[in-house]
């Protein structure tokens, strides 16, 4: 049997500066849950968006305007409420009680296509919104975001977040840590001191959470949050937020131009345990298809770390299954065999998939030796809690 090679892209939070940079590591593991603070079987889904573009191609972390505009109508016809920073930190703390399945918008760095593109679009769907601002980029000229548009969005019912002076990338945080604990304490009291004093003047308002630029802390950052009055700290961490967890290393998801699973699994609740998830049909339009049938099928969710996973190419023409070929990356080459009976490629995994989300690429050649067009590509999830699953799952 002809064999081809899967390419496996696994996918967890990526990490985000106003250039397309790098996923950082994370300096200390998160927090385990606070137990002072019980679960009220609430479940809050933060998003994190950067810039967009009407007309410019996706990035990781350029999005099209029109598929944002998509996304908050989903999170609408979902019967998901967006909830304000505000309302979400009152019931963080145990003061307000809000809607189980709630959503919290935020815009990293200060693009001025936040004004331009996604404003008009949360004004028309009335949603709440932060603005996560760093120091050196408002008034920046070019594409940040400019004082009198931030107090149109302020005087419109968006609240404000800290993001650091200079967002540093995380080589140079390191850097002026190995500079001793003196000089890496002053370091980290300008660019989470003087970021919250610079936002509190400029704009009139109280800046009470901080978002880790790039995602990256270090146990020093955490001990400075009650200093300076951070109530929430975010990370770039998926995950769904329950009142238990730490307020210091909050998850939230970082919604990616060019990888729509990423929205569809953090819109994507349990009812409880052992039942399916909200997503029905409602997002077919959000999630990628595939011109020939795959499995596990594009943006499913499944509770199995070992599917099989499989393409049904019986209707491309003139294919050569000799040319069947995936480059796996994050996982090695990967075995799979070809029926020729049924014109299946599949392959059984064989080591337990430990990330939340799966990208699989198939390309192949015709019997004249032309490459395909387009790669076949999907996506699919991985249900956290079958990580947990035993051996005999």
């Amino acid at each position: 049997m002809t064999k081809f090679v899967l390419l496996l892209f696994l996918s967890t939070g990526f990490s985000v500066r106003a250039q397309d940079a790098p996923a950082p590591e994370q300096a200390v593991a998160p927090s385990v849950e606070d137990l002072s603070s019980p679960d009220d079987g609430v479940r809050v889904t933060v998003l994190g968006y950067h810039d967009f573009s009407a007309t410019a191609p996706e990035t990781a972390m350029r999005i099209s305007t029109a598929k944002f505009r998509t996304q908050m109508d989903t999170i609408r016809d979902l019967g998901l409420t967006v909830i304000s920073m505000e309302d979400f930190t009152a019931w963080k703390t145990g003061e307000k009680t809000i809607p189980e399945k709630s959503v919290v918008l935020t815009f990293d760095d200060g693009w001025k296509s936040v004004y331009t593109d996604a404003f008009p679009v949360l004004k028309e769907f009335g949603y709440p919104f932060t603005l996560y601002l760093y120091k050196n980029y408002v008034d920046g000229g070019g594409k940040a975001l400019t004082t009198p548009m931030i107090r149109e969005m302020i005087d419109a019912g968006a609240s404000l977040g800290s993001h650091s002076v200079s967002h540093p990338f995380p080589i140079a945080v390191k850097n002026a840590r190995k500079k001793g604990p003196h000089e890496f304490d002053a370091y980290l009291r300008k660019e989470m001191g003087e970021s919250k004093r610079f936002l509190e003047s400029s704009f009139s308002t109280k800046i009470n959470s901080y978002a880790f630029p790039g995602g990256f802390y270090t146990e020093e950052m955490l001990g400075l949050a009650g200093e300076f009055g951070y109530d929430l700290m975010f990370t770039v961490q998926p995950g769904k937020v329950k009142r238990s967890l730490p307020n210091v290393t909050l998850p939230r998801y970082i919604i990616l131009g060019n990888h729509d699973p990423t929205f569809v699994f953090a819109t994507t609740f349990r009812e409880a345990a052992g039942a399916t998830a909200t997503h029905t049909g409602t997002l077919a339009g959000m999630i990628p298809t595939t011109p020939h049938p795959v499995m596990p099928q594009a943006g499913a969710i499944i509770n199995t770390r070992l599917p099989e996973i499989s393409a049904d190419l019986s209707s491309v023409p003139d294919l050569d299954p000799a040319t069947l070929m995936m480059q796996v990356a994050g996982f090695g080459q990967v075995p799979a065999e070809f029926a020729p009976e049924t014109s299946k490629f599949s392959w059984q995994v064989n080591r337990r998939l430990r990330h939340p989300a799966c990208q699989v690429s198939v390309t192949w050649k015709n019997t004249a030796g032309k490459s395909t067009e387009t790669p076949l590509r999907w996506s699919f999830q991985i249900d956290r809690h079958s990580a947990y699953l035993p051996d005999g799952e």
